[in-house]
């Protein structure tokens, strides 16, 4: 053997033996989960059926459409307004913690209550119910898997009554989670710049700066369409299953965790147009995938797209 070969050989050999040291190269690719993170964040509509009655537990009604509870609700349900009741009305903003604190007092809510949501669209305000629940710290939530379409396309029982709890004295929070599960323009501008996971949950149309709301929803335009540089497109529906129930793990990890690029270690910040729709993917990458590091930014679209100065892209 030559020189050159000898040389050649050995600065293979050598190459391959600094790769040796470092181990990491020579993981095995993680596999997909093959269960929830947090399966007892969701409840079935069987187990419900059989516990309504249950003590330590509020089944809390939240809809888009804030008169469906009156033509009819899950027995026992309270029903809380996603705008009436959770947002300042007059900041954009939420409830202050004393308004929160009264809120859970006047449906017999404590703060040891399980409070479980459920509501129309695939539990799309539910999510941001309860995602405004976390916001003020109540621990114990859950979501009713399938959300009332389900329950109602399976002939479940449905009541107009309303319950009636004894008040409680529900402790005023010490505080918002602001920073812990909330992003802020700022911060969903830094996540831009530096190239972090963000995900945009609106519809194709809305991401691409086609419409500039939902056909649905005129009143929340704004005046430019597009979305935030950088940011994945991924509606929020992608999560669900034709009955409105949670996809299994493995898809949502396939979605989430390959095709948008979220991970554990790395901050993610999930948008929409004012935060119901992004409260939605939070739950599912937050309880159901188990990442800690996940925000919602509720000014979503509405603040960006009228925020003198705030970057936008319109490209698919």
């Amino acid at each position: 053997m030559d020189i050159a070969r000898r040389r050649m050989r050995d600065e293979i050999l050598n190459s391959l033996a600094r790769l040796l040291e470092q181990p990491e190269v020579f993981l095995p690719m993680a596999t997909h989960p093959t269960q929830y993170a947090h399966p007892e964040a969701l409840v079935e509509t069987d187990w419900l059926e059989k516990h309504l009655k249950d003590e330590g537990i509020r089944i809390v009604e939240s809809n888009e459409d804030i008169l469906l509870y009156d033509t009819g609700h899950i027995p026992g349900a309270v029903h809380i307004d996603w705008r009436a009741d959770l947002q300042d009305p007059v900041i954009r903003d939420y409830i202050s913690p004393e308004k929160f604190a009264r809120l859970c007092s006047r449906h017999g809510i404590t703060s040891d209550t399980t409070c479980i949501f459920y509501g129309d669209k695939a539990n799309w305000w539910a999510c941001y119910a309860l995602w405004a629940f976390r916001l003020f710290g109540h621990e114990k939530v859950k979501i009713l898997n399938g959300g009332r379409d389900k329950w109602k396309a399976e002939h479940r029982s449905m009541t107009r009554e309303v319950p009636k709890y004894p008040e409680t004295n529900y402790p005023v929070p010490k505080k918002r989670f602001d920073k812990e599960i909330r992003a802020f323009f700022d911060e969903a501008l830094a996540q831009s710049k530096s190239s972090k996971p963000l995900i945009d949950v609106r519809s194709p149309g809305e991401y691409k700066g086609e419409i500039t709301h939902m056909p649905e929803y005129p009143q929340e335009g704004v005046l430019r369409g597009g979305h935030i540089p950088g940011a994945k497109s991924m509606p929020w529906k992608t999560a669900t299953n034709d009955d409105a129930t949670f996809k299994p793990a493995g898809e949502l990890a396939k979605i989430y965790l390959d095709q948008c690029g979220v991970k554990p270690g790395t901050d993610t910040i999930v948008y929409c147009r004012i935060g119901e729709r992004s409260s939605h993917t939070w739950f599912v990458l937050t309880y159901l995938l188990g990442l800690d590091n996940v925000r919602n930014y509720d000014g979503s679209w509405t603040e960006w797209g009228n925020k003198v100065g705030a970057p936008i892209e319109k490209s698919a």
